[in-house]
């Protein structure tokens, strides 16, 4: 039997979580062996001591390095663009602004567009899409990722910056709970999302084979 990996990637079991994605990619972009351990959040398995007490917060993604735990996916991300800094691409700009930028852009996805989130959850994005048009309050939040996307996305870009960083995996994923559930998205949008969504750390993460989904 093949020793075990010595980076382990705890996620969900159904694969749905845009911060598990943020940081299978991440690893996967930098081309490590890692071993992905599926948690079943629908049985609270976060909670079991021998989880919660590692991750400290009980949460997943949580990663482990050998002996080192560490959680919350935007830590993760970052500690494996330094830890594997000489294996594989960059995973934030080089210059500090544009890497300043990759971080606001990955805050504000994960604070902000809650009315989005809620209205077009990942469930309707790798289980079944939903019929139901945006509510008002999901409508100003697709509004403004729209806006804001657009100032981001420039001139026919497929990327934020000269090269793909793992702020475009966010924000592709975030503007594909718009596309994936019909909702309008610009040309030069859906174009730009679209580029990243079939890379194949990406297509990796997308493409799993999930079991029958029970909400919890």
């Amino acid at each position: 039997m093949a020793p075990p990996a010595q980076l382990a990637l705890h996620g969900d079991r159904f694969w749905i979580s845009p911060y598990v994605y943020s940081c299978f990619v991440a690893l996967t972009e930098k081309g490590v062996p890692f071993d992905m351990v599926e948690v079943a959040l629908d049985r609270k398995e976060q909670h079991e001591p021998g989880f919660r007490d590692r991750s400290l917060t009980g949460r997943v993604p949580a990663l482990r390095h050998g002996d080192f735990w560490l959680a919350e996916s935007a830590a993760i991300v970052e500690y494996v663009d330094e830890a594997f800094a000489e294996t594989g691409p960059a995973l934030l700009p080089a210059g500090r602004q544009d890497r300043a930028r990759a971080r606001q852009v990955m805050g504000w996805i994960r604070s902000d567009l809650l009315a989005l989130r809620e209205e077009r959850p990942t469930t309707t994005m790798f289980y079944a899409p939903t019929k139901k048009p945006l509510g008002p309050n999901a409508q100003v939040a697709a509004d403004k990722l729209v806006r804001v996307a657009s100032q981001l996305v420039r001139d026919g870009r497929t990327t934020l910056f000269d090269a793909w960083s793992i702020a475009d995996a966010d924000l592709a994923f975030m503007l594909h709970r718009l596309i994936l559930n019909g909702d309008p998205v610009p040309p030069a949008l859906r174009a730009y999302a679209e580029t990243t969504w079939q890379r194949p750390s990406v297509r990796a993460y997308v493409e799993r084979e999930r079991p029958t989904y029970v909400p919890y």
